[in-house]
């Protein structure tokens, strides 16, 4: 008697997982890459990837989101462990007392610094609900840390021009630091919402990257009873920092600074 042959069996994908940059009793922050949601959005139904979800599954327990991270950007992003810490840490972002800083790489030469403060009105999303139609205040300091010149024409002139900048978010308003930059006319490249489509097209056919270039790179929490004040740093995504390595090598048009710790 012959029999059927079994079907083999398929291996099974390993579960994803995220990079945990800092653990503690009450607090969890994480590296989130570049495309990937922090929580379900209607605006994005097709997506099956959440942060939320990921790290619920990774950790075995309940986890509590504290801020935003736009599914673009990648970084440093917090979450709390249980339903208290959530809530004293929600305040305290709410009050600013958690010092954020990113990076981004911008379109032409902003100033090497200053402050943008420019009121923004409110983007509504699932979670938010209706808002104030009333615009609230906004402000974003910004340092410029290095200058590139491509010898590629994308507007009126022979070359195109970039920037990346350091940025530190003084008030919480939603896309803030990407409203802001392309309200000063740097809109940051990448960015399909804000920005300018013929140098994202640059960057995409030319090396060949196809995401927003900002990043979170640190979370400073304030001091508090139990601790003194926490600093979590997180580093460029590979994708992002291979790109500067080879701006800095061929395009660099002024000595390339690191951004200060």
């Amino acid at each position: 008697m012959v029999r059927d042959a079994q079907p083999e069996a398929q291996p099974q994908t390993p579960p994803e997982r995220l990079d945990i940059l800092y653990r503690d009793e009450r607090l969890v922050v994480v590296d989130k890459p570049s495309g990937l949601l922090v929580h379900r959005s209607p605006i994005d139904r097709h997506e099956t990837r959440f942060a939320l979800q990921i790290l619920r599954d990774q950790l075995g327990q309940r986890v509590y989101t504290l801020h935003r991270l736009d599914k673009g950007t990648s970084g440093a992003l917090a979450f709390a462990l249980d339903p208290v810490t959530a809530r004293e840490f929600m305040a305290a972002f709410a009050r600013g007392d958690v010092d954020k800083t990113y990076v981004a790489l911008v379109r032409g030469w902003p100033p090497t610094d200053g402050v943008v403060e420019r009121a923004l009105s409110a983007v509504e999303d699932d979670r938010s609900g209706p808002q104030s139609s009333e615009p609230r205040e906004a402000r974003t300091a910004f340092t410029r840390i290095a200058t590139f010149e491509l010898p590629l024409r994308v507007d009126r002139y022979p070359t195109s021009r970039y920037a990346l900048v350091q940025l530190s978010p003084r008030t919480g308003r939603r896309h803030q630091l990407r409203r802001h930059l392309a309200g000063e006319s740097h809109p940051i490249v990448g960015d399909s919402t804000y920005g300018k489509g013929r140098h994202n097209r640059l960057f995409r056919e030319t090396f060949g990257l196809q995401r927003l270039l900002l990043a979170c790179t640190q979370l400073v929490f304030p001091a508090h009873e139990q601790r003194s004040a926490l600093r979590i740093d997180a580093p460029l995504a590979p994708e992002f920092a291979a790109l500067l390595a080879q701006l800095r090598e061929r395009y660099a048009a002024d000595p390339f600074n690191p951004p200060s710790p």
